[in-house]
């Protein structure tokens, strides 16, 4: 995606600046720069992967899929993930892990299982010194589509002739920090990617093109943990509320900016709390309120107040977040049935930011009945 540099003026009644959107639109970036270098900026890395926009590319609304959830079928010892030779670090307790020593495109099918499984338990995970960036990108395509149907993005860059790769991109030589925080007090954006469709992301791959040396990380919250904080009479209040996601602030954005639109906005109610399929866990479904912001059954003070609670419990709630710093030849896995995330927009030098982000559908968001939790979820702590 391309970020804007222009923010739209808040709306009465809008839930919160955090959750608020960078919105996206078509090249906004120096393609001389870009595809030339110049005396202060190389040329992009990898050029085959800037973004484009094509008028023509026009896609039907999606119909269901029977998705096959690859995570049940996984080795529980995950030994191709975490075998001989293999470097984990854990960056919190419940969530975050780093990986050094095992490839991902040589996974056998049997290691894709366990890959499912591991990013599920773990929510967001990062896979250092990668080759992603440097297969063809027919070949990345191919590994990740075993994870379920992949997500053509409505509105967002893609490599000219592969729709399916959503483009996360700020040329060289940009000023769009400073021109975010003309408006702006937080650059951060909180959101489940394609919320809004019938069947959301599940297991998201996203590689590092080109980073700046800082700058730039990708924040995730535990939406399982922040379930797991609220008090059971309140996670029992929250079962069986549904909310409406919908495209359309994506598309009428892209609209306004003489940006494409491949598909029409679509809008589906989904869970407010779901369970995973692998794990059995419940998480938090939530996004930003670009895509989620109206509990069907409850009146528009009573939704807006619900939802900002929930809202500012993830973003504001550092001790159930992990920030992933991106460096070359990174992939990060994340499951976004279980997470929030939201980009940093830290370094004003002028630096390209440029990443590749393929986006597996999943299941259809679905409950299973209220359990009371094990033991007192109300604890507390001296300091």
């Amino acid at each position: 995606m391309t970020v804007s540099t222009t923010t739209p003026q808040k709306q009465p009644g809008s839930i919160t600046d955090q959750f608020k959107p960078t919105l996206l639109h078509p090249i906004d970036y120096n393609k001389k720069i870009e595809e030339e270098g110049s005396e202060f900026y190389p040329k992009a890395k990898y050029p085959h992967y800037l973004p484009t926009w094509n008028p023509q590319q026009k896609y039907p609304a999606l119909e269901p899929f029977e998705y096959y959830e690859h995570g049940r079928d996984a080795d529980p010892t995950l030994p191709e993930i975490l075998g001989a030779g293999v470097h984990r670090t854990d960056l919190t307790p419940s969530m975050g892990s780093e990986i050094s020593g095992v490839q991902l495109s040589s996974l056998s099918n049997a290691g894709k299982d366990q890959l499912a499984l591991f990013v599920a338990q773990r929510k967001v995970v990062a896979f250092r010194n990668q080759d992603f960036a440097e297969l063809p990108i027919q070949e990345a395509l191919d590994f990740c589509k075993y994870f379920g149907r992949l997500n053509i993005h409505p509105t967002t860059g893609s490599p000219k002739g592969y729709p399916e790769v959503h483009i996360v991109h700020v040329g060289a030589g940009h000023d769009a920090v400073k021109k975010v925080f003309t408006t702006r007090n937080s650059s951060m954006s909180w959101h489940s990617d394609v919320s809004f469709e019938l069947q959301p992301a599940g297991t998201t791959f996203m590689y590092s093109l080109e980073m700046p040396e800082s700058g730039g990380d990708t924040v995730f919250s535990d939406n399982v943990e922040a379930y797991n904080r609220l008090s059971a009479s309140f996670q029992q209040r929250l079962h069986g509320l549904r909310v409406m996601h919908s495209g359309k602030t994506l598309t009428d954005a892209s609209i306004q900016r003489n940006g494409v639109v491949r598909k029409e906005p679509v809008s589906n109610a989904h869970p407010l709390v779901r369970t995973h399929p692998a794990t059995g866990e419940k998480a938090l479904f939530i996004s930003s309120p670009t895509y989620a912001n109206q509990i069907l059954g409850l009146k528009k003070e009573e939704s807006d107040t619900l939802l900002k609670f929930l809202y500012d419990l993830i973003a504001n709630s550092l001790d159930l977040q992990v920030r992933i710093k991106w460096t070359d030849k990174t992939v990060v896995v994340w499951d976004n049935r279980l997470t929030s995330h939201a980009a940093t927009f830290d370094w004003a030098n002028g630096k390209r930011r440029h990443l590749a982000r393929i986006t597996p559908e999943a299941e259809q968001p679905y409950e299973t009945p209220f359990a009371e939790p094990h033991g007192n979820n109300s604890t507390e702590i001296d300091l």
